[in-house]
């Protein structure tokens, strides 16, 4: 008998119940029992569980042939790419609201994609043109996405951790038991021993914000693993006054699952919530890192066949009766040929012209003089 369908229970309509086929691991601080973590379910229907693994597969490939322009030097500069971690942002992205914000590191593509953003808009901007979603000029590290409370996309290391706090005091500044949203605050392992976080977790404590910490434990930060690099490896332990949270980043129902208690626990003004999401990426740190001096293909290849987030929503689907493999497939292959059609007509587009570059920077009448052009901006 089929394992997963005596967990599978009707709810109304379409809402499905599922039973999640991993556990949470809860940090409780003292004086804070009410924080018990989620279910062990997760309420979806058959629409948004579908859609769960489109998006995966169009983040995938959207990466993927990211990962191939940066070899023909279609892309430039910094590329930090998302490959293996696309439950993290399509799982959490889905218990939140565009009312809720976001702010993250550099490793942003999927993200943009997840606030409501193109794959126009992100490969543009990787390609430096006008069409990005900074007009070309912020490239891979900087996505951003003002209207869908997605501030990016930014380059040092853990700096928009405290950044993300003010958002959180911004929400609630009206009224600190009832906030507007959440924030996301999300880091990566590395910026994990960031003093900023904990200076920033310290304030967001004291003023109970609707911060959420978001740890993506991808494992080896810049290039160096969490064993060699962390004295204290349980991230959503780090604070003894935060009640924390563990998830498997590469199921994509169980970061909704976690993503909405978290969320629940801070809308009722309870104040912040460190979270770990444990999870993998398949590439380097950067293009520019080969990804294989400190771990094994062999290793990176026992993760793809075992823990592959895309391959459990699939397995999952097809033993719930959801889907079959044939439709999978199909959707797989659709969903590919859609995304190159676009990227097609994006390598089309005429790059940032050298009259846009100074706009947003210079608010006065200003000269630049390069070898070959002069540009006077702000009349």
């Amino acid at each position: 008998m089929n394992p997963f369908r005596l967990l599978l229970q009707r709810a109304g309509g379409d809402l499905m119940r599922l039973k999640l086929q991993s556990t949470f691991k809860v940090h409780t601080p003292e004086g804070m029992p009410e924080f018990t973590g989620p279910n062990d379910f997760t309420e979806v229907t058959v629409d948004q569980i579908k859609r769960f693994h489109t998006d995966m597969v169009r983040i995938r490939r959207m990466e993927t042939k990211a990962s191939q322009m940066y070899t023909q030097k279609k892309i430039r500069g910094f590329c930090h790419l998302y490959i293996g971690q696309e439950a993290v942002c399509v799982g959490m992205e889905s218990s939140l609201t565009f009312k809720d914000a976001i702010i993250t590191a550099y490793r942003d593509h999927a993200w943009h994609l997840t606030r409501g953003g193109t794959i126009t808009e992100v490969i543009a901007e990787m390609q430096g043109k006008a069409a990005g979603c900074s007009k070309g000029k912020g490239g891979s590290m900087h996505m951003y996405k003002a209207a869908n409370n997605f501030y990016g996309g930014n380059g040092i290391v853990g700096a928009q951790c405290p950044v993300g706090a003010g958002i959180a005091f911004g929400l609630a500044y009206e009224d600190p038991k009832a906030p507007k949203g959440v924030c996301l605050s999300l880091y990566g392992d590395g910026a994990a021993n960031q003093g900023q976080l904990f200076e920033a977790m310290n304030m967001a404590s004291l003023w109970k914000l609707p911060v959420i910490f978001v740890c993506e434990n991808n494992q080896f930060a810049m290039g160096t693993s969490v064993k060699r690099g962390s004295a204290q490896q349980v991230f959503y332990k780090r604070s003894d006054y935060i009640p924390g949270l563990w998830v498997d980043g590469m199921d994509v129902l169980a970061c909704r699952e976690g993503m909405r208690y978290a969320k629940e626990w801070c809308m009722a003004g309870n104040g912040p919530v460190c979270m770990e999401m444990q999870t993998y990426r398949y590439m380097g740190h950067s293009m520019s890192d080969p990804g294989t001096s400190y771990r094994t293909r062999d290793e990176v290849q026992k993760v793809k066949e075992e823990r592959d987030c895309i391959s459990k929503l699939s397995s999952r689907l097809i033993a719930e009766g959801i889907s079959t493999e044939a439709e999978l497939k199909t959707v797989e292959k659709e969903t590919n040929k859609e995304v190159d059609k676009e990227i097609a007509a994006v390598e089309a587009l005429p790059p940032t012209p050298f009259e846009e570059i100074g706009r947003d920077i210079f608010d006065v009448p200003i000269t630049v003089r390069a070898c070959d052009h002069t540009i006077v901006y702000g009349q």
